[in-house]
């Protein structure tokens, strides 16, 4: 019997001694581990491509992976801004597009991929391919830019190695021909080239606004319109016309004809692309005696009823100044401008002096550019040195030569109160006052306002009434220069009107370049005859347009506002015959002495 330890229970059993492991079990473990490792090695990867998948579908802009080549040129700005006209009217804007480029050191067959290219691209020329693409020094050439989407799926479709899709953008003008002038137009790196896209391209291409101008398309429309037809009517070579708004400096609409298509502006004819409104400068013919009427009276030292000489020629050397149509007396200054009398014209401004012309012709802007924001800013042509000989011509619109946005811009300030604003071809903000200059009394503009409708209801503008809209202006015509002489059967002929003179809001400009006479005008093209009635036409249509209510133009409050007879009477009174000078009246007896007739 043995004995055994207190407490001992013969269910105990000693714990287990531990066995060393085998190499089994430790091969098990190991290869646990291993797959553990490969499958969160495989989850990151497939997140991680899962994650690049979201980006490129989800977040990134969708578009040809590009290849960065050290010959490449940077690629023009992207975004440039749209340009609306004063209603948001879309004028000009970008659209994506994609060109066409290679790689010629990765191409191995150039006359395969020329081949090819030429097919879908029958524009291009394959030897001309064919040279750039063996050319294995360069690393970037262009095959074609702004390619249409259905020539790019062409090109997609063959594959060809070496051969990329670079994004661009180019320019769409909307309103194309129409107005080509102003807007003008890009090249084919986006830049601009020509009108307002050209004088404007650091904005446009660095503020994402669009930038709005002060042209109204729908006047725009009406304006090109007439002045289409009047060319058409009378075979005239090219027309310009303005639209402009005296009281604020705003060009509301400005055509140049001929026009051009601003999607494919290379290859025209010059004359295609030259803009009359603002880069012509023209000798104006009798619309300068409008300034001159004007200067006239400003100086306080004549009256409309003051008489001047106009019963014969005024010579100089072997030259005769002389009128279109003599009245072979002496007239009023109301005369002078009804007639459109160069002789009066003359008598005028020698009254003035030489050195008093020049600076109130300087002071209206006509020595230098119009500051227009268009680069087609014509310089003017004028005398040096200012002699009394280029006072004279001057006076009834020869010798020196402005642009038609010159006439128009001095125009409105002596018809609105005096005042002279800077034109423009963007939109005013109409919360600011708008900054101006005085240029002549208000008395003086009052004066010229009535003047102005004198002309259109006794003088040589009656074409250019508009019944209701109480439009007043001056009539044109200049023998144009060719060399060193005046060709009679060659001129512009012009007429210049505002209305409602009432209350002076807009000007309508025309100008016709070399019409022809007509059995309906009776052989004539002077401006009476081809440039008012189109002025006419333009007034009725755009009136409306405009907010411009039609008045009773025989209504008291209208005549007071605008009358003036021949005598220069500006108050309303039974017609009256105006005593005829006898024998000739020198027009520089001095006022004082009434310089009336004896």
């Amino acid at each position: 019997m043995t004995l055994q330890p207190p407490g001992y229970d013969n269910a105990y059993t000693p714990p287990p001694v531990s066995q060393p492991r085998t190499s089994l079990a430790v091969a098990l473990e190991q290869s646990r581990n291993r797959l553990m490792v490969t499958a969160a090695m495989v989850a990151l990867v497939f997140s991680a491509i899962g994650v690049k998948l979201v980006d490129a579908t989800l977040f990134s802009r969708a578009a040809e992976p590009r290849q960065r080549l050290a010959a490449e040129v940077d690629a023009p700005p992207v975004n440039r801004a749209d340009i609306v006209d004063r209603n948001g009217n879309l004028l000009a804007t970008s659209l994506t597009t994609q060109s066409l480029y290679a790689d010629p050191k990765l191409i191995s067959r150039p006359d395969e991929v020329a081949r090819k290219l030429t097919q879908v691209l029958p524009e291009l020329d394959y030897k001309d391919l064919l040279g750039k693409l063996s050319d294995e020094k360069k690393r970037f050439v262009w095959i074609k830019r702004n390619m249409p989407p259905k020539q790019q799926a062409a090109v997609h479709r063959l594959g060809l190695p070496g051969v990329y899709f670079e994004r661009e953008e180019r320019r769409f003008y909307p309103a194309s021909n129409l107005t080509s002038h102003i807007v003008g137009f890009t090249g084919v790196d986006n830049n601009g080239l020509a009108g307002m896209e050209q004088s404007q391209n650091k904005r446009l291409t660095n503020d994402p606004h669009p930038l709005q101008l002060s042209i109204d398309l729908r006047l725009q429309h009406i304006l090109k319109k007439e002045l289409q037809a009047t060319v058409e009517e009378f075979n005239a070579i090219g027309a310009a016309g303005v639209v402009y708004d005296v009281r604020t400096g705003e060009v509301m609409a400005m055509v140049s004809l001929p026009d051009f298509d601003p999607h494919d502006p290379t290859g025209l004819d010059p004359d295609t692309l030259f803009n009359r409104a603002t880069l012509g400068v023209y000798e104006m013919g009798s619309t300068f005696k409008i300034f001159n009427t004007a200067m006239a009276l400003d100086t306080g030292k004549m009256r409309v009823s003051d008489y001047f000489d106009a019963s014969k020629g005024i010579s100089i050397g072997r030259f005769t100044i002389s009128d279109y149509h003599n009245m072979h007396r002496a007239l009023t200054m109301a005369e002078v401008f009804q007639h459109s009398s160069n002789i009066g014209s003359v008598r005028m401004a020698m009254q003035v002096g030489v050195p008093g012309q020049k600076a109130f012709m300087t002071k209206l802007g006509f020595t230098r550019p119009t500051g227009l924001e268009l680069p087609e800013n014509g310089w003017p042509l004028v005398p040096n040195p200012w002699r009394e000989i280029n006072a004279m011509t001057i006076s009834f619109g020869h010798g020196i030569s402005v642009s038609p946005m010159h006439t128009v811009a001095a125009a409105a300030a002596m018809i609105n109160g005096g005042v002279m604003h800077q034109p423009t071809i963007l939109k005013r903000d109409p919360s600011l006052p708008v900054p101006g200059d005085q240029v002549v009394s208000p008395q003086t503009s009052d004066m010229m306002r009535r003047l102005f409708r004198f002309v259109v209801t006794e003088g040589t503008a009656k074409g250019a009434a508009a019944q209701g809209y109480v439009v007043g202006g001056k009539t044109g015509t200049a023998d144009k220069q060719k060399g060193r002489h005046y060709q009679k059967n060659s001129r512009m002929s012009s007429f210049l009107g505002a209305f409602p003179m009432h209350d002076p809001k807009y000007i309508v400009y025309v100008l016709v370049d070399e019409p022809k006479g007509t059995k309906k005008t009776y052989g004539f093209a002077t401006g009476g005859w081809v440039a008012a009635p189109t002025a006419g036409r333009i007034v009725r249509q755009i009136g409306p347009l405009l907010g411009v209510q039609p008045v009773n133009e025989t209504a008291p409050e209208i005549l007071n506002a605008t009358y003036i007879n021949s005598a220069g009477q500006t108050q309303i009174a039974p017609p009256q015959p105006v005593a005829q000078p006898k024998g000739s009246t020198v027009a520089s007896v001095p006022p004082a002495a009434g310089n009336k007739p004896r």
